[in-house]
């Protein structure tokens, strides 16, 4: 039975072998994600010439989609590796801090936070897991309290509710793996973009390297935060005027900035926005998860796997299971591809009864 939607799957440690690459090619994966917050050079370079090789012994060709790894806004590491943070406690993120964290603080990856922030602002650390209530900004010190605790490990991500964290999208680590992107991958996925000034950065770039055909290279626009929302119509005709485009919509992070409570709505209105503009999508973040890591996925997941066949693409992420996903994830697209074409239902004959 056909699929219309692409599965696009993360290569990591366990499968960047040339017989278990070549297996998931050849159980339905069309595209290949390297992912830049982890890894050299040269490993990338070897993992995208493994791909190149697997989908010529498959005889098909499956596209390689390069993450750049983005800003890293995240806290720093704690003595013991981990710390419990209680309910109603103080906890202070320091810019400043150089000695690893303990219970009543930890430092900062990002040194921009005390610049972000103002008191009654909210942080959501450990996606979300983790909430503070801002107290205060003293010099490089952000003084919060806990309000919702639980247990904080090294380097877990901060977010900002309702966004406004100024982390320039393109950092120097990323100006630099540009260099194998534009040698070996067929798409740029674009973490933290948000903003038109951030694709002209980028472009730029791009336009450095590879200045003969730089525009080839398509461009997926990640979209995790409340300001990329807000300018998504005017971010797709900076990257659309110039080179292909396409929306990760990134449901982790995005759901954090903008809240769980609006997540179900914005991800439609993405998904319309992006049908209106003739931009395909790739539907991210904990697709089948239950699934990838146990064996076994859960009701929820599978509905909203089945949601992703109004989209291009649909991810997953790594995990021993993963071969079973795909198995699971080819039927399933296949089958819902005959109800619904993107967001216009195909009212197909009922064949149950």
């Amino acid at each position: 039975m056909p699929r219309a939607t692409k599965i696009v799957a993360t290569l990591g440690p366990s499968s960047s072998h040339p017989d278990i690459l070549e297996a998931m090619i050849r159980a339905g994966v069309n595209v290949v994600r390297l992912n830049f917050s982890h890894g050299t050079a040269q490993d990338h370079t070897d993992r995208a010439d493994m791909v190149r090789a697997a989908a010529q012994r498959a005889g098909t060709v499956v596209a390689i989609m390069a993450d750049l790894q983005g800003p890293k806004i995240r806290v720093g590491k704690f003595a013991q590796g981990k710390v419990q943070l209680e309910n109603g406690a103080p906890f202070v993120l320091d810019a400043a801090r150089t000695e690893p964290g303990d219970n009543d603080g930890v430092g900062l990856d990002y040194k921009e936070l005390p610049r972000d922030v103002k008191p009654g602002d909210v942080l959501l650390l450990n996606d979300g897991l983790i909430v503070l209530k801002v107290d205060g900004v003293r010099g490089a010190a952000v003084h919060t309290t806990v309000v919702m605790g639980g247990e904080l490990s090294n380097n877990k991500g901060i977010n900002k509710q309702g966004g406004g964290l100024t982390a320039p999208a393109l950092t120097a680590k990323d100006r630099e793996d540009l260099a194998f992107v534009a040698a070996h991958a067929d798409g740029i996925e674009f973490s933290f973009v948000q903003s038109p000034a951030d694709v002209l950065l980028l472009q730029a770039s791009l336009a450095e390297i590879r200045p003969a055909d730089w525009r080839e290279i398509a461009l997926i626009l990640k979209i995790e935060t409340a300001e990329a929302v807000h300018n998504l119509p005017d971010i797709i005709v900076a990257v659309g005027r110039c080179q292909p485009v396409a929306i990760m919509i990134a449901r982790g992070d995005l759901a954090i900035e903008i809240g769980f409570s609006r997540m179900a709505e914005m991800q439609e209105e993405i998904l319309w926005i992006a049908e209106a503009a003739q931009v395909p999508v790739i539907w991210a973040t904990q697709v089948l998860e239950h699934m990838v890591k146990e064996g076994m996925p859960n009701r929820g997941e599978l509905t909203d796997a089945a949601m992703a066949a109004r989209a291009e693409c649909v991810m997953l992420n790594k995990g021993p299971y993963l071969f079973e996903a795909i198995d699971a994830l080819e039927l399933l697209l296949a089958r819902m591809g005959n109800h619904m074409h993107k967001k216009t239902p195909q009212l197909r004959q009922l064949t149950s009864w």
